[in-house]
């Protein structure tokens, strides 16, 4: 079984940079998907950005440039980088795994095991 954890939301004021981590424990494999998304108070679950044993993927327009993902298979985790965050970046940040596809989607759906979430705050 394969449990994921996320760390390093934090509140910031707006301009700043955050990097989430996302530790994968147990019976891990580097070729999964893995995926960041993000939930605001009120509305839907959204991607933020994918990678797999090919690429990456940003989700949103948004977020090209400011938002990065990478991975330490040494270490079995994924992070995200946010840099020049703005208030609407505020949400809970779930980090997805799922399994290995040529291409990793930018879709919920596609993941089947998730974190607990980690709060995100940007103050303008």
């Amino acid at each position: 079984q394969v449990h994921l954890v996320e760390s390093g939301g934090d509140s910031v004021q707006a301009g700043g940079s955050l990097r989430l981590s996302c530790a994968a424990s147990g019976n891990t494999d580097s070729s999964y998907c893995m995926a960041w998304f993000r939930q605001a108070p009120g509305k839907r679950r959204e991607a933020v950005v994918t990678i797999g044993s090919r690429d990456t993927t940003t989700c949103r327009e948004s977020m090209k440039g400011r938002f990065t993902i990478s991975q330490d298979n040494a270490k079995n985790t994924v992070y995200l980088q946010m840099n020049s965050l703005k208030p609407e970046d505020t949400a809970m940040y779930y980090c997805a795994a799922g399994p290995p596809r040529p291409y990793c989607f930018c879709v919920a759906d596609s993941y089947d095991l998730w974190g607990q979430g980690t709060q995100v705050t940007v103050s303008s």
